[in-house]
């Protein structure tokens, strides 16, 4: 019978928020890119919250800018309120969150991918991957020589990228309701998870919800408090112009559940799927339904409801904090009893979703997989959660796909570099039993890898790898000699008990000077800033606001990011220490049993990653720097 058939570099599965960076990234990269998506119309989808960015995703996104990534130019064009979160605490928790319009966001990002050279967009289901032996004696590995979709057409393709996200067998749940969509009641992809289960691949199954948009109309406002966006906005992107983000923004708005809601859904848990066994699959714990959050906290008298804008053209409303897969009838019982939605009436009912991803255990830190070369993952098929997490494991599935199609070495970026090395370190060598998150609290180093100077971070990385401008660079290679040279004359700068000084640290409540000080001394002071201590800087040069925060940071901090930095050093030296890939553990003397089986199961790439795998303990590091101490004077000695 006759097919279609043809040939490209790289194939990329899913057009969601993973896809659609790998898809970016291979093609801008030259190579000829075919990405498939279900439905053109769910390309770059928001079927959940519609915002971009939050407590430690807003870091993923500004170092995937960095490195040149989409997300934070396409969320800079359609935001309709922005705020920068944990303000009142020190800089390495601040976050920036936006609202998008979600339709603009989609439309965006989907005339991006359209107008890329390169790159070519098919609407079509996967059903299988292509593969072929290596070696015959090797049986059990495989690589990747493209895929073939439901209608039978085959794609020839160097390189495969999986970014199925939520839909791979997808299911929607609520009360006795259950429909096999994808989310927003788009199609699902039914058959692409037996072809990978034929070529070995270990599957999950896990669980995300959402909650129901309800009509704007139907809300009183009045008995609600206003959210209102940053009156000077910081953009996502270091490329976007921060004046062309100053623009009008709309309200979100903050009200509680109370008793009254917590009774309905205790009288109902018997008809909640979550709880009478009709989902199957393992849900997110930081981000639990609503009914969850009154069974595991049932001392809590109220739960916070952030009621969300959709966009500037439609009236649905997001019910953030709500998510639910109750019934239909309960839904609209307990969401009456909040104050101001008396009245809601619904647009979309709150579900849960299952879907199908893989055990991420079974990738390189490149997201290749182990055991099928040329085969890449990102996203939430990786069984993390969230948009910003998918995107910047779709972006660096996609680099690591093109560079081993161009013959170049991979890019890792490791626990010191980034939130993105952190995020993908844990996935590759933790056991994760459900829907992974970003946190800041992941990051051992994160005063060191703030969301301000992402770009400062991994401008450099992104230009070596070709999606960064030259101009963009040499704007980066300025701003830190910008940073550098204000520093030090900080550093230069003495001031003297003059009376307008001692007056300027009497209105700030600070100690006044009995001897000279330097600006950065008074500025390493709690009370003090950079920008206040314009006042009494006479020679300060006019810095661009983002360059000025820099310096106001890294002198107020310098204490501790120094020896931040120092603990680097040591995890560096640890990380250096490489592992082959076919040592087999059983023959290294003195590990424990389960140590040898765990080892033997991840195969490490290195000392630093054995040490953070779950049951590897620091006897078992021991050994292993001996066994590669004796190996290096064996190697010596031949």
């Amino acid at each position: 019978m006759p097919y279609l058939e043809e040939y490209y570099d790289v194939a990329v599965v899913g057009a969601g928020h993973a896809g659609c960076e790998a898809a970016l990234a291979c093609a801008r990269l030259g190579l000829e890119t075919i990405l498939f998506t279900v439905s053109v119309d769910s390309i770059a989808l928001m079927p959940c919250n519609p915002n971009i960015g939050g407590s430690s995703k807003g870091h993923l996104v500004r170092e995937l800018d960095a490195l040149g990534g989409e997300m934070g130019r396409n969320i800079d064009k359609t935001f309709i309120q922005s705020k920068m979160l944990n303000e009142s605490k020190g800089p390495a928790v601040h976050s920036l969150r936006a609202q998008a319009d979600k339709q603009d966001y989609t439309r965006e990002m989907r005339r991006t991918l359209e107008n890329t050279d390169h790159l070519t967009i098919r609407q079509a289901e996967v059903s299988e991957i292509l593969t072929e032996k290596i070696t015959e004696e090797i049986p059990d590995k495989r690589k990747i020589t493209g895929i073939k979709t439901f209608s039978g057409a085959v794609y020839h393709a160097k390189a495969v990228v999986l970014a199925t996200g939520t839909y791979l067998n997808a299911r929607c749940i609520y009360g006795d309701v259950s429909n096999a969509t994808g989310p927003n009641g788009l199609q699902a992809a039914t058959h692409l998870t037996d072809s990978l289960k034929a070529n070995g691949v270990e599957m999950f199954r896990f669980k995300t919800g959402t909650p129901a948009r309800v009509d704007r109309r139907s809300i009183d406002f009045s008995k609600m408090e206003e959210q209102f966006g940053d009156k000077r906005v910081v953009p996502f992107s270091f490329s976007t112009d921060p004046k062309t983000v100053q623009k009008d923004q709309v309200s979100c708005w903050l009200t509680y559940t109370n008793e009254k809601t917590h009774e309905i859904i205790r009288a109902n848990l018997d008809r909640s799927p979550l709880f009478s066994g009709a989902i199957e699959g393992t849900g997110p714990r930081y981000c639990p339904s609503i009914e969850d959050k009154v069974v595991k906290f049932p001392d809590k008298e109220r739960h916070q409801v952030f009621i969300e804008p959709e966009g500037l053209y439609t009236n649905e409303m997001y019910l953030a904090g709500m998510s639910s897969s109750l019934p239909e009838d309960v839904q609209y019982a307990m969401y009456k009893t909040v104050p101001g939605l008396e009245n809601v009436k619904i647009v979309r009912n709150a579900y849960a979703i299952e879907y199908d991803c893989i055990n991420s255990r079974q990738l390189k830190a490149t997201l290749e997989f182990k055991n099928i070369e040329g085969l890449f993952s990102g996203g939430q098929f990786n069984g993390s959660s969230g948009y910003e997490e998918a995107a910047v494991q779709g972006f660096m599935a996609g680099v690591n796909a093109a560079m081993k199609i161009l013959g170049r070495e991979p890019y890792v970026l490791d626990r010191s570099q980034a939130y993105i090395g952190v995020l993908i370190d844990d996935l590759v060598t933790k056991e994760n039993h459900e829907p992974y998150r970003m946190m800041t609290s992941r990051a051992e180093y994160r005063l060191l890898l703030r969301q301000d100077n992402a770009d400062l971070r991994l401008r450099a990385i992104g230009w070596e790898i070709g999606l960064v401008s030259r101009e963009e660079y040499e704007k980066t290679l300025k701003k830190e000699k910008d940073i550098k040279a204000e520093a030090d004359r900080l550093e230069r700068t003495n001031v003297g008990a003059s009376e307008k000084v001692q007056n300027f640290l009497k209105v700030h409540g600070s100690t006044e000077l009995k001897t000279g000080a330097t600006m950065a001394e008074l500025l390493r002071r709690p009370e003090l800033d950079y920008f206040m201590l314009g006042e009494i800087d006479e020679n300060r040069p006019d810095l661009p606001a983002d360059t000025a925060e820099q310096v106001n940071i890294n002198i107020k901090y310098q204490g501790y990011i120094r020896r931040q930095e120092q603990q680097v050093a040591q995890f560096k030296k640890l990380e250096s220490k490489k592992l082959s890939p076919d040592l087999d553990y059983s023959t290294v003397n003195s590990l424990r049993k389960e140590a040898v089986q765990k080892l033997n199961l991840y195969k490490p790439a290195s000392i630093g990653q054995a040490s953070r795998i779950s049951g590897v303990s620091p006897a078992d590091i021991s050994m292993l720097l001996v066994h590669l101490e004796q190996m290096r004077h064996t190697q010596k000695g031949q």
